[in-house]
């Protein structure tokens, strides 16, 4: 019972530092200004003291906080072009062609004839605007995310905890950056293998613990990576203390889980991330020792080590 008790108390703390991120937003963006303020008025002050001129100090650019700047970015990169256009063409584009189409067999009472004509005219209309509109934004997207969400984690780790911790060389920076990404990917794929099992609810409790961890792990890597943490202390932990990171990442995870379609999915995670990162950065999580971890990163530890070993074996034999 106690054990559970813990639990339950991490979890909920876990989901509470995670909706942080929706208020200290706003805040970290005017203590951030506050900080470049005093700033530039030591600078200023200090120019006077050895009598320079002071036309430097007007001419000093300055920098705006981009934390809110590149969160409605991603609101309106993700949300306002992305998804509105996913919705206008399939709320407001396909019925009204699909009307005017009816309206124009009326006359001759050839009703069937519009229905069949609707009947491929639609799936070519779907996959032309997919083609052409759709996945190209999408993976625009998705690489313009990368720099902006950077941008955010970056600004407030440096605000919060200073300059960053990075690892020792540029080398183990991209192979660890390779094997992060390859081990999100193929926790990923466990994820949805776990929501396939034949075993009703339970299946898609195992699926939720998933991704509520692999969320957790997508907004705590920005932290963790500029505080000098190599991947496998990143998931060792997250295994370690998987009540605190299943609340923080639930949040997400059900939201996320609403849309039916992966691409509306995809932009409200989007649009959303950003939140989660500032939340990522200012948690406190719980340092208590869980009695029993779960190792959900191990199999695909694994797999990936054995994927790794062969590329690079049979790389080194040619």
């Amino acid at each position: 019972m106690e054990h559970i008790k813990d639990v339950l108390s991490a979890a909920s703390r876990g989901i509470l530092d995670s909706l942080r991120g929706f208020f200290l937003i706003f805040t970290l963006d005017r203590e951030i200004e506050l900080q470049r303020s005093l700033k530039r008025e030591t600078k200023s002050k200090i120019i006077r003291r050895s009598q320079t001129t002071t036309s430097s100090s007007s001419k000093e650019k300055q920098e705006e906080p981009r934390i809110l700047h590149r969160t409605l970015q991603c609101s309106l990169l993700n949300g306002g072009v992305f998804c509105l256009s996913i919705f206008a063409f399939n709320g407001i584009v396909l019925p009204l062609i699909e009307a005017l189409l009816t309206f124009s067999f009326s006359f001759g009472g050839q009703l069937n004839a519009a229905q069949w004509v609707w009947s491929w005219t639609s799936p070519v209309l779907s996959a032309t605007f997919s083609t052409l509109w759709i996945l190209p934004l999408f993976v625009l997207s998705k690489f313009v995310n990368c720099f902006w969400f950077q941008d955010i984690a970056d600004a407030a780790y440096k605000y919060s905890r200073g300059r960053p911790q990075l690892l020792p060389s540029i080398s183990k920076m991209i192979a660890d950056m390779l094997f992060s990404m390859v081990i999100q990917a193929l926790f990923l794929v466990q994820a949805m293998v776990m929501g396939l099992l034949p075993i009703a609810v339970f299946n898609g409790l195992l699926s939720m613990l998933h991704m509520c961890l692999l969320y957790s792990l997508y907004s705590f890597e920005y932290r963790w990576f500029n505080e000098g943490w190599e991947l496998p202390k990143r998931l060792t932990h997250i295994e370690n203390h998987w009540p605190y990171f299943f609340g923080f990442g639930l949040p997400l995870a059900i939201l996320t889980s609403m849309p039916s379609s992966t691409l509306v999915s995809g932009c409200v995670f989007s649009v959303l991330f950003p939140f989660f990162i500032v939340s990522g950065n200012e948690a406190r999580p719980t340092t208590k020792a869980n009695n029993y971890p779960l190792r959900l990163f191990s199999p695909v530890v694994a797999l990936a080590n054995t994927i790794f070993n062969r590329t690079i074996g049979r790389s080194r034999s040619t």
